[in-house]
């Protein structure tokens, strides 16, 4: 955090912060003044209440703050989720479809059924064989495993081979690092820590099996030219010219649509319709075997099932169904075991990430119609560029 740091700022900065004391992880990265954080860590322990209504506040004070409109929308939608936030730590009663409004910045409704079905029915013509199609796609995600003995030389050929393409692209400061870890017993596939000074360290969860399908696009997500990219380009540009509040990213907030969504279009921004094939080679390199094209197909159809774990959450927390049903629900469209289903409902399930899976579903809808509207591939990879580099909210992309 820089010495000039503006006073509102300071105080969302410090707001932010207090959360992580309510529940540890709240803060997912904060690269700005440890002294600050250390005060705040040894302060005494806050109420919710107050966080909520220190929220308003410091919203009340944002159009007479000397910010610019940019900043300011960026602060007013970040300050509206913490005030939510507080009021939900606190105990407070409200309702999913609107903690996911004020979290996000984005209204959620559920998804149509006959989209499930259409997906169902493109999946069941590119996978081989003629038995039952849950049968079929477990099969084969069975065969696309990687073997555990194999993961960390795969993972190390994509982080090498995306890294290059995005360095090409999307330049990098030379001293930028990701470290992967492989971790058990979590809610989610894979997760960044941006440690600051842009080094990452990306965790795999051991938990789940990882599918050769699958890695390019995590490896995407979480580095090149995912998380990792955007916080090493944001600490670049915006907090190298005095934007501290980009030095704060907390759970629960527009920030995180933002994030979620530029990561989840990763890997189709930066290698495009082909990948399938790109990832076939760099298997083929390794001595694996790998269906690039097929991957992709089924990919393809599978889009269509983004929002069943968003319409899983909207019955688990706004129709009240019980976690058995809601189990059912995600095992019969989403085409997944059992033991996947309650994992996914751990995610859905935990007080810190209920809501946050809208952030994958809407924030791809969103971006990704905004990146589809793009006249070529020059102004694609320019939209891209600016979701990397600039303080974006839901809004702002609305707009355009």
């Amino acid at each position: 955090m820089s010495r000039a740091a503006h006073p509102l700022v300071t105080e969302y900065l410090r707001l932010g912060l207090a959360f992580d004391r309510l529940e540890e992880g709240f803060v997912d990265a904060f690269t700005g003044d440890p002294a600050l954080r250390r005060e705040v860590e040894n302060a005494p322990a806050p109420d919710p209440r107050d966080l909520a209504h220190r929220a308003a506040a410091l919203r009340k004070e944002l159009p007479d703050a000397g910010l610019s409109a940019e900043r300011v929308e960026f602060l007013e939608a970040h300050l509206r989720a913490l005030e939510c936030s507080g009021r939900k730590f606190a105990g407070e009663d409200i309702n999913f479809i609107d903690e996911v409004r004020a979290y996000f910045d984005v209204d959620i409704a559920p998804g149509d059924t006959e989209d499930y079905r259409e997906a169902h029915r493109q999946l069941d013509e590119v996978l081989p064989g003629d038995g039952e199609l849950l049968d079929r796609i477990t099969a084969h995600r069975r065969n696309d495993e990687i073997p555990p003995e194999r993961l960390k030389e795969c993972v190390a050929a994509f982080s090498s081979a995306l890294r290059e393409l995005v360095r090409d692209r999307y330049p990098l400061p030379d001293n930028e690092h990701v470290e992967y870890e492989v971790v058990g017993d979590k809610p989610w596939s894979g997760f960044n820590y941006y440690l600051g000074n842009y080094q990452s360290r990306v965790a795999i969860n051991s938990d789940l099996k990882q599918h050769m399908s699958q890695l390019p696009h995590l490896i995407a997500h979480e580095s090149y030219p995912g998380h990792h990219t955007e916080h090493c380009r944001k600490e670049a540009g915006l907090v190298g010219a005095g934007q501290d509040e980009q030095t704060l990213f907390v759970v629960n907030t527009p920030q995180c649509l933002m994030a979620e969504g530029l990561a989840d279009l990763a890997l189709k921004s930066i290698v495009g319709p082909g990948w399938g094939r790109w990832a076939q080679e760099i298997y083929a390199d390794l001595g694996l075997r790998f269906d690039g094209e097929r991957a992709e197909k089924i990919s393809t159809a599978s889009a269509n099932l983004l929002s069943v774990r968003q319409d899983a959450a909207l019955l688990l927390h706004d129709r009240r169904r019980d976690s058995t049903e809601v189990a059912e629900f995600l095992q019969r469209w989403s085409l997944i075991t059992p033991e996947r289903a309650v994992q996914s409902l751990r995610f859905l399930s935990s007080s810190l990430w209920r809501a946050y899976i809208s952030t994958y579903v809407e924030g791809y809808r969103l971006l990704g119609g905004w990146l589809d509207k793009a006249v070529d591939a020059a102004d694609r990879s320019e939209r891209f560029r600016r979701l990397l580099d600039e303080p974006l909210t839901p809004g702002a992309i609305r707009r355009m």
